[in-house]
């Protein structure tokens, strides 16, 4: 028998796959009289824009023929949205496969990518699959204002001459925290210009805090900043896999050479696009989780329980060393949540900011299990 784990590049012997954290598919159909109810993936329980259904109907008519390849509509309505030219943009199936590929242009043997601790674990699955060295900065400590958030004083001190790539999200996944824009903009000053700074805001729609701004009016004077974005969170795309980045044009046309083509498939260029022109629904969505996500953490304090403070569509709660007890009994009663041992925060728990009614039930299922 042939050995294929000798046979694969040194980066990915040692890889390991994406957790996406439960089997969910068997877990609706082990629940499908009781609706399971699913809290463990950051999904929008408020649903996708009708306009964004109806264009997906709508397109279902060329399903035989291949999408865009170039994906020019979606990119021109992207840049009418952000104000900037559609040279400027990448698509990509989700936000995820843009943040590997980003490692593998630009990262390989010999050659560090940068990365705080408890940063989204995609970050070091492209490093790794590059081949390169990921060095992780430390995070803030759980005493400060901010707990676990990214430090990009420690971030910057992380950069040394083998540097090509640094990842950060804002806000970040799984700790709900952001750093403020003020922070950003002198850390990206001090960052050297060749090393290629990537911003995740995948959340980014979500956040109401006053010292936040996004990174994308700062790539018109950094070359080597690079913002992406995603459909999938509070556009409620996620099963189409429409995410982008923010570049500039010399970056982008790099990127373009390892491009899959057809790479965005034809209804979700044409959800998205729908999705993006929706401002009323959107906006219904990022107000119906702000009210939950108040709702949610203050009735999970009120269990005296420590709950991060979060500018996206989920908490991050501690439950200490019944953490893993807790999890698998609420699975039991048909509520997910996202375990994080794999981040090295084996004593929290990820908890996705439901309805009403869906955070009525976690709660009382909680007060069952921990009875």
């Amino acid at each position: 028998m042939v050995d294929f784990e000798t046979l694969a590049r040194p980066g990915v012997r040692g890889l390991r796959a994406y957790d996406p954290g439960h089997d969910l598919v068997a877990l609706r159909r082990r629940y499908v009289e009781a609706q399971l109810v699913e809290l463990g993936s950051n999904e929008n329980p408020y649903g996708a824009s009708p306009q964004a259904k109806q264009a997906i109907v709508d397109a279902l008519a060329g399903i035989h023929i291949y999408p865009d390849p170039l994906g020019g509509d979606l990119k021109r309505a992207l840049a009418k949205h952000h104000g900037i030219d559609s040279a400027n943009l990448l698509l990509g199936n989700g936000s995820h496969e843009l943040l590997m590929q980003f490692a593998q242009v630009f990262a390989g043997p010999g050659e560090d990518v940068v990365a705080s601790k408890f940063g989204f674990a995609v970050y070091a699955l492209a490093a790794q699959a590059a081949g390169a060295e990921l060095r992780l900065a430390p995070a803030l400590s759980r005493d400060a204002a901010m707990p676990r958030g990214h430090d990009l004083a420690a971030v910057l001190e992380a950069i040394g001459p083998r540097t090509k790539l640094v990842y950060l999200a804002n806000p970040n996944n799984p700790t709900g925290t952001w750093f403020g824009a003020e922070l950003f903009a002198d850390f990206l000053a001090r960052v050297p210009e060749h090393v290629i700074v990537v911003v995740d805001e995948a959340y980014a729609e979500f956040v109401d805090a006053v010292d936040f701004a996004s990174a994308l009016p700062l790539v018109a004077r950094h070359p080597n900043l690079v913002v992406t974005r995603t459909f999938s969170k509070a556009y409620a795309l996620a099963g189409l896999r429409v995410g982008y980045a923010v570049a500039h044009p010399q970056l982008i046309a790099v990127m373009e050479r390892v491009r899959e083509s057809f790479n965005v498939n034809a209804l979700g260029l044409a959800a998205a696009e729908a999705a993006l022109a929706d401002a009323e629904h959107l906006q219904a969505s990022v107000a119906g989780n702000a009210a939950q996500r108040a709702a949610l953490a203050q009735a999970l304090l009120a269990r005296g329980l420590k709950v991060s403070p979060s500018q996206t569509n989920f908490l991050l709660v501690e439950f200490g060393d019944d953490a893993g007890r807790i999890e698998s009994r609420l699975v039991s009663r048909g509520v997910v949540l996202r375990p994080m041992g794999g981040y090295g925060l084996g004593e929290c728990l990820r908890i996705t900011v439901g309805t009403e009614a869906e955070n009525r039930r976690l709660l009382e299922a909680l007060d069952e299990v921990r009875a």
